[in-house]
């Protein structure tokens, strides 16, 4: 036998329960941005590979992004990530947008990395930004959507948590205990790596940049400070209308949060699941920079992204995934025979016209088979046209789940069809 091939390393079927699934989240995504008052876009797929160099960070791009040369000879990559693509947009109708923005979107992306748990090489994400507002009152705005998203798919306050550091804050605290510019960059990236570290490979690697003990110890106080933010005016205000909009509960201040990618300017952000057995569950920040750097004017930003995988794991582990229907279908109409084949035909387009969602048999086949292929697939309703119910002028219905059967003429299905589905 011809072995079965199988699908691309780190990417998914989407059987149709794992579709239905998929939809269930991109509708309470929709649902929340839409309450806050944001509208949907979508960009490419694929992009120049220049749009993220320099933008999003070494790794990225020479390490995780698909990237490819097409037959003109241009180097294009499957997109990575969302923001530089938004900012691109953006600068190429800046003058004829009314800002602020308030966009969102959902769709596919790849990062060529080692799959695991959480982490796949093609992922669905959600993205939603604020474009044009330089206000701390902007990135509560963000941060509150993410609490009512956590709130609207029943994630608790107790079991997820939305940290909140800022990197300007962070830059003047490094100053102070004497770190040198030259060795900022690297020592931000290694307290983004820090939950990974062992105590001793902490200590270790920042020596290595340059460190010596009094300012490790120093640095350490400093990552400790859970009240570090309230010396900023700028997160004083954050907090402010974070509690404003009813969302404190979720949020906490976070001295170690960095986040990797090098045009965030300001703010940033990640959700982590309270107990530690996830990765991060989104991130985002202010990235005030991006949309001059791929050419069009300074325009202030603030956004955030969530992957579709690492939610749907943290819900299924706490046992929060909806009961989602098997099918659509609500009626399943059975076949007779092929004398009747024609009005049974009839019979389901007359149900769909008006707007019932139907199968049906479209070929001869043992009732009770029918039956079995109509509960299978989660159809709450058998609709029946035999040669007795025909010369009647009626049809007949069985209620799958109890076994309840009866009769009613033509003229009366479609209502019957509503109260039954109803019940």
């Amino acid at each position: 036998m011809t072995a079965t091939i199988r699908p691309v390393k780190g990417t998914r079927d989407y059987y149709p329960e794992d579709m239905a699934l998929r939809a269930w989240l991109y509708d309470q995504m929709r649902h929340v941005s839409e309450l806050f008052g944001y509208q949907e876009y979508q960009a490419p797929i694929l992009e120049p590979i220049g749009l993220y160099a320099a933008k999003s960070g070494d790794e990225l791009v020479e390490k995780q992004s698909y990237v490819f040369e097409d037959r003109g000879g241009d180097r294009i990559t499957l997109r990575p990530e969302l923001t530089p693509s938004l900012a691109r947009m953006v600068a190429q109708r800046q003058n004829q947008l009314a800002f602020p923005l308030r966009w969102w979107s959902f769709g596919p992306f790849w990062r060529y990395e080692r799959p695991q748990k959480g982490r796949t090489r093609e992922f669905f994400q959600w993205n939603i930004d604020l474009i044009g507002d330089p206000s701390p009152e902007a990135e509560a705005e963000i941060v509150a959507i993410a609490a009512a998203f956590f709130k609207q798919v029943g994630l608790r306050s107790d079991e997820v948590q939305i940290r909140v550091n800022d990197r300007r804050l962070l830059a003047k605290e490094l100053e102070s205990i004497g770190i040198p510019e030259q060795a900022r960059t690297p020592l931000l990236g290694l307290i983004d790596r820090k939950d990974k570290l062992s105590p001793e490979a902490w200590i270790l690697q920042t020596k290595d940049i340059g460190l010596a003990n009094a300012q490790i110890d120093s640095l350490n106080e400093l990552l400790a400070n859970k009240e570090l933010w309230r010396g900023s005016e700028s997160l004083e205000r954050f907090f402010q209308a974070i509690e404003a909009f009813g969302a404190s509960e979720y949020v906490v201040f976070e001295p170690s949060i960095i986040r990797g990618l090098q045009y965030y300017t300001g703010t940033v952000f990640e959700a982590w699941d309270t107990a530690g057995e996830f990765r991060a569950l989104f991130g985002g920040g202010r990235y005030d920079n991006l949309v001059s750097d791929v050419g069009g004017k300074p325009v202030e930003a603030v956004g955030f992204a969530v992957g579709d995988l690492v939610i749907t794991l943290l819900l299924q582990s706490l046992g929060r995934l909806p009961e989602l229907a098997k099918s659509p279908t609500d009626v399943f109409v059975t076949l007779f025979d092929v004398s009747l084949r024609d009005k049974s035909f009839a019979i389901m387009n007359a149900l769909r016209e008006a707007g019932i969602r139907v199968a049906g048999q479209l070929t001869s086949e043992k009732l009770g088979k029918q039956f079995k292929y109509a509960d299978r697939i989660g159809a709450k309703l058998a609709v029946i046209l035999g040669p007795d119910e025909a010369a009647k002028g009626k049809v007949g219905f069985k209620v799958l789940a109890t076994g309840e059967q009866g009769e009613c003429t033509e003229s009366e299905m479609i209502a019957k069809v509503r109260q039954l589905l109803e019940a």
